[in-house]
Order: structure tokens, then sequence, then C-alpha cells
């Protein structure tokens, strides 16, 4: 195992992740931060949910994952689930959950209510994905880029009909932010 990969596992079993509470009765969904290890450098699974009508994270950057279903046996099996079926990486059979993260909810008022639990998966992906109807792209970030500051910036976004700044990861041309960066920060702070 990489040592940043033993670093984010020590930590995660060390310190799990802690639940955000159900007031309000709020929907749940899971996440995966599946980290590529057959690199020199970990490499993190990003996609790029396709334009949707009606779907609040519609071309959003965001990690795999969605809502819970009532056959999932645990929010673990729903990550697994929607990453299997939204990019074809199986990560029971190329990898291992680490641990999971804070469950986190979202900060704007407009935005359902959900709490969403992140899992943090080391895998040996396929050569090629095989990407659902609701993903647009998927890419693989190294941690050296995730991480370097000259991409943690201030950036104007535009959702449910608003233009607003924000804190962000601008990538190329991709910009995480929201929920996604959240999580994100979260994990970063665990291996400084």
């Amino acid at each position: 195992m990489h040592p940043l990969m033993a670093r984010i596992d020590a930590s995660l079993q060390a310190s799990p992740g802690r639940p955000a509470g159900l007031e309000g009765d709020p929907a749940r969904a899971a996440v995966a931060l599946a980290f590529r290890g057959d690199r020199e450098e970990p490499e993190l699974l990003l996609i790029r949910r396709a334009v949707r009508e009606g779907d609040p994270w519609s071309g959003q950057v965001a990690l795999p994952g969605g809502r819970w279903s009532p056959t999932d046996a645990d929010l673990e099996a729903t990550a697994l689930r929607e990453t299997l079926e939204e990019t074809g990486l199986d990560v029971r059979a190329t990898g291992t959950v680490l641990g999971v993260l804070d469950e986190l909810r979202p900060i704007t008022a407009t935005l359902p209510s959900i709490i969403v639990t992140p899992y943090v998966a080391l895998v040996t992906p396929p050569a090629e994905l095989t990407l659902s109807d609701e993903v647009a792209s998927a890419f693989w970030v190294p941690w050296s880029v995730l991480t370097d500051p000259a991409h943690d910036v201030q950036s104007e976004v535009r959702a449910r009909g608003a233009t607003f700044r924000t804190q962000s990861l601008v990538i190329g041309e991709h910009i995480v932010w929201g929920m996604t960066e959240r999580i994100l920060r979260q994990l970063f702070l665990r291996v400084r």
C-alpha cells in the first residue's frame, strides 16, 4: 500500500467518521472516494454529472454515489452499488473500503434535506470505465494535484439559477465545489 494510503487508512481506523444526526428526517446517500492504488501516486476518481432537468447537482463535478435504496444492506453498500452503476468500477471485486469520513448535509437551504456518508476505498480499476447516462465524464486526479494550494481558490459558480462565489478546487476545466469540496477538505485535514 502506498504510504499516503496507509496514513489515510490509519487515520480512518483510529477515528472513524461521525454521524450527522437525523433531525428533520433527511434522505440518505453515500459516495465513494475511490483511489487508484496502482500508480506511483494515488489518484482519486471524480465524475461530472450529466445535465438533467430537476437534478440539483446537475452538471457538477462529484464523487460517484447516490441515494440509499431499501435493497442496500447499509450505506457502504449504497456507495459501492452507485459507483458500479455510474462508472462500472466494482470496488468489491477490485479493491477494499478503508473507512468512512464524517457525514455531511448540504449547507445551502435550497438543496434537499439529505445526509451524505463518504467512504474511502483503494481500488485497481479496469482499463476503461463504463459510464452510465447519469455521468457525462470521469477522470482520475493525482493526490498532488488535489492538494496543490494553487488549485484552492474562490470560484464563481452557477447553480439552481443563482451565481455566487465559493471556495473550490480548480483542476483544469473542472471546478470542484460544494459538498464534494467539503468532503475532500475533510480528508486533506486527516493527512496534513
